[in-house]
Parts: structure tokens; C-alpha cells; sequence
């Protein structure tokens, strides 16, 4: 990336990155969608934001770190919850978004639309 100056900059805001997904890669690297950023007045560093898709596989991925188990091992209710969070999170805006779900949790698309309907009716 740039001088030593930005280290702790970059170090700040790679867990944000990491959680989203994303690549840090050198300001002089940065393609049109790409995000840079600056410190000081200078560019630090670019983020190269993940598609849409990419993002729920890796929003899936650190749920199931975060369980500690399979997302398809939970119980009924940890499934509905996982589904609201993600709901929440806009994860069925994306293409095949339920399939993805679904998928790892374990269950039907029929099943996951029955906990977001379940939801809405309550």
C-alpha cells in the first residue's frame, strides 16, 4: 500500500473489510468500482468490494464460525433466526438468495419462504 504512516489506518479498517468481504489492494490498483481511501490527504488504500452474491456466501460462512457448528446441525428456531437476520441484512434481494440459504441451512426454499412469511404474519 503507501507509507508506513497509513499502516495503522489499514489495520483499522481491515476487519471492517474482511467482515464485508472485501480486498485491500494499493491506491495505484484501484479499478472504477473500487473504493479509495484516504489518510491524511494522501490515498491509503483502495477496497475492492465483493459481488452481492460473494457477500452472502461470506456472511454464511462467518454465521456458521460464529455457531461453532454446521448452519444445517441448528435447531428449527436457530434456523428461523438466522433467516431474520438476513432478512434484515437484505440477503433474499440477492439472486437466488433463498436457494443459497436454503442450501446451507439445510432445509427447503419452501421452508425458508414459511419462516419469512412466519414472520410477516406475526
Amino acid at each position: 500500500m503507501t507509507g508506513t504512516g497509513d499502516a495503522a489506518f489499514i489495520a483499522a479498517v481491515k476487519p471492517l473489510v474482511d467482515a464485508m468481504g472485501g480486498e485491500l489492494l494499493p491506491p495505484d490498483e484501484a479499478g472504477a468500482d473500487d473504493v479509495v481511501l484516504s489518510w491524511e490527504g494522501a490515498a491509503a488504500v483502495a477496497v475492492r468490494l465483493p459481488q452481492l452474491a460473494d457477500s452472502l456466501d461470506h456472511i454464511l460462512a462467518a454465521l456458521e464460525r460464529r455457531q461453532g457448528v454446521p448452519l444445517a446441525e441448528l435447531d428449527r428456531k436457530a434456523k428461523q433466526e438466522i433467516v431474520r437476520g438476513l432478512e434484515a441484512r437484505g440477503a433474499f434481494a440477492v439472486r437466488h438468495g433463498v436457494e443459497i440459504v436454503a442450501s446451507a441451512l439445510g432445509v427447503s426454499r419452501f421452508t425458508v419462504y414459511n419462516y419469512l412469511n412466519r414472520d410477516k404474519g406475526a
